[in-house]
């Protein structure tokens, strides 16, 4: 969570809404379960949606095509995404359709969270994939970037419409 975290913080020097994601592709024998390599990262964004002008420039969308590349299959199968914020339902749809095996998010979203907050995505039988989630890593820090982020924000518009009034 820790690079996650890293992520969010280029994203939000960049202008960004401070989200990092992280792919960590650890593949193991369907039979036996056991490890068959050494976990290791095969991906890495934050935020460029403001960048790009481009509305899936989501940190975990862009990391999770980034790991399809660089796996070259769209089935993410051996993988777990690491997220500073819950994903929105368009992410975890991305997530189900990839066939991750697991999500570890740090701040839920009340807003758009689509993996334990406002839908469960994850957890749907009635689609041909569920996940495992593990919610609240570095809980605290997440969020503490996102509210920074956003009351610097308010400040700078507050500061622009001073100005605009002089």
């Amino acid at each position: 969570m820790t690079l996650a975290i890293n992520e969010a913080i280029r994203a939000s020097a960049g202008g960004e809404v401070p989200i990092g994601a992280v792919v960590v592709y650890a593949p193991v024998d369907p039979a036996t379960r056991k490890p068959l390599a050494e976990p290791r990262i095969i991906a890495k964004a934050g935020n460029l949606r403001e960048a790009t002008n481009d509305p899936a420039g989501h940190a975990e969308f862009l990391a999770l095509k980034q790991a399809a590349r660089e796996l070259d299959t769209w089935r993410l199968t051996g993988c777990t995404v690491y997220v500073t914020l819950e994903p929105c339902i368009m992410c975890a749809g991305l997530m189900h359709q990839s066939r991750i095996d697991r999500c570890v998010y740090g701040a839920p979203d009340s807003k758009a969270g689509a993996l334990g907050s406002l839908y469960q995505i994850n957890a749907d039988d009635r689609l041909n994939h569920t996940f495992e989630v593990t919610a609240g890593v570095k809980q605290d820090e997440c969020a503490q970037l996102l509210k920074d982020f956003f009351a610097q924000r308010r400040a700078q518009k507050k500061g622009t419409k001073a100005d605009a009034s002089r």
